[in-house]
């Protein structure tokens, strides 16, 4: 049972009669019962709740940034009209509307209600709950239930940087050939035959090809194009931090530090942040394993922080984008250190041939001295090993500004983040591995850049 906005303004106009009655006692006690009667008239004649049925239909899947229908169907198999309201309950995120919204079902039959939903985050949005309140006909009480109507949909990472993919893929059939430069190098494909000059490996003479031709004949090889790459994301407590602006907004309170290593900022001197880390990455493994299956190449995911989030292993070249988005979509980033030992383990019990392992981490100083660096030549010697880091717009900004003392601290405090963070990169390096190291708008593109230089190098 609900009570309504107009049986408290009937109670207050009873307080009136009691105060202007001559007999305030009997007054009262006559509206206290004139009112309870009108309130059992409306629950006795308003129509039942329980019986109501619900259906839904509509989206299940949706791009963050976009708009997703669901329709949902009360049915009322009661012996009176349903009048009233309806609240179809949504998490915060989902951007549900409306909110409540007018409800007339005539007995035997059925009405639609359509609800908007704008999601503001990534994940899988649930219904929670629809309540109808059914009202009576004097409108001073309702019957009010709450029902189950489950449906769920899914919000799926919104790829901006595919706008890169035309130009990096430009780039990619140059590389192949299909333009006029064809990159050869040492690599392990065949390419082709030619004759033998002074100062080539006899090592890559073809003997047979010489006893045909009767000529001395070496073979040329270029870059393996069909290799394997693996695309590891850390989804450890550094992925939450979030960083730069959002292209389509976020909900949620933002990190309290840059860079991940402790550097508090003041939100009332920076502007606040967008997405976190993990989302930056996501775009950008979605970019590289884009380009990647273009150029023939097995990509593998793997989402990692001390157990296996998520794993696509196999998936066709068609079928790659929507593996990654639907398994990316849900994960969010875990509240503790990663276990970079495990990460290793879970690699290298994946990945058994040698493939270019692509690790989208936090390049935080801290973190990496005591998780990745010690385990990290059990794997760059097995594999060609690319670490990709979101820097933070927000630190940059804080080390160019000296207005102020106040300014000069942060601005000190941001230079040291900075330093460490390109002493992190040296030592990455030092160990062969090949490091990107880009602003939230860049990572993307950098990343992709990354892996066309290895292919022109003949490295990949």
């Amino acid at each position: 049972m609900a009570l309504t906005g107009r049986a408290g303004l009937v109670a207050a106009l009873g307080i009136v009669v009691v105060l202007l009655a001559p007999q305030p006692g009997a007054a009262l006690a006559g509206v206290c019962l004139l009112l309870a009667a009108a309130i059992v008239v409306d629950l006795v004649f308003a129509g039942g709740v329980r019986a109501l049925r619900f259906h839904r239909s509509g989206d299940t899947l949706v791009r963050l940034g976009q708009r997703a229908t669901v329709e949902l169907i009360v049915e009322n198999p009661g012996s009176r009209r349903v009048r009233g309201v309806l609240r179809d309950a949504w998490p915060p995120s989902a951007g549900a509307t409306p909110r409540v919204a007018r409800l007339d079902v005539p007995k035997g039959e059925r009405r639609k209600i359509v609800v908007t939903l704008d999601p503001t985050r990534r994940g899988d949005r649930s219904s929670v709950a629809v309540t109808v309140r059914s009202l009576g006909p004097l409108g001073l009480a309702a019957r009010q239930g709450s029902h189950r109507a489950p449906w769920t949909v899914r919000v799926l990472p919104p790829f901006l940087s595919r706008k890169h993919l035309p130009s990096r893929l430009a780039r990619l059939r140059e590389l192949d050939g299909q333009h006029p430069a064809l990159v050869r190098g040492q690599g392990t494909e065949f390419d082709s035959l030619r004759e033998y000059v002074v100062g080539d490996d006899v090592r890559s003479i073809d003997w047979r090809a010489t006893a045909r031709r009767h000529d001395v004949v070496v073979r040329t090889w270029r870059p393996e194009r069909d290799r394997r790459v693996l695309i590891v994301l850390d989804t450890g407590r550094t992925s939450a931090g979030r960083v730069g602006d959002a292209p389509i907004p976020m909900a949620g309170s933002w990190a309290a530090t840059a860079g991940g290593g402790g550097l508090l900022v003041r939100p009332d001197t920076l502007p606040a942040p967008g997405w976190p880390r993990l989302d930056w990455s996501m775009d950008a493994a979605l970019l590289l394993a884009a380009l990647a299956a273009r150029a023939g190449d097995q990509v593998d995911f793997l989402a990692y922080d001390r157990a296996v989030r998520a794993w696509v292993s196999g998936a066709s070249r068609t079928e790659l984008l929507s593996s990654l988005v639907n398994v990316m979509a849900p994960i969010e980033a875990e509240l503790i250190e990663a276990d970079s030992q495990g990460m290793v383990a879970a690699i290298l019990s994946r990945a058994k041939r040698r493939c270019l392992v692509v690790l989208l981490t936090d390049l935080n100083s801290a973190a990496l001295d005591e998780g990745l660096m010690p385990v990290l030549p059990q794997l760059s010697s097995r594999h060609l090993v690319l670490v990709a880091g979101v820097s933070d717009p927000r630190v940059a900004a804080m080390a160019a500004r000296r207005g102020s003392a106040e300014e000069v601290y942060d601005a000190a405090a941001a230079e040291h983040a900075q330093l460490e963070r390109r002493r992190i990169t040296a030592r990455l390096r030092r160990h062969g591995v090949e490091v990107v190291d880009a602003p939230p708008e860049d990572i993307a593109p950098a990343l992709a850049d990354a892996y066309l230089a290895l292919k022109a190098a003949g490295r990949l």
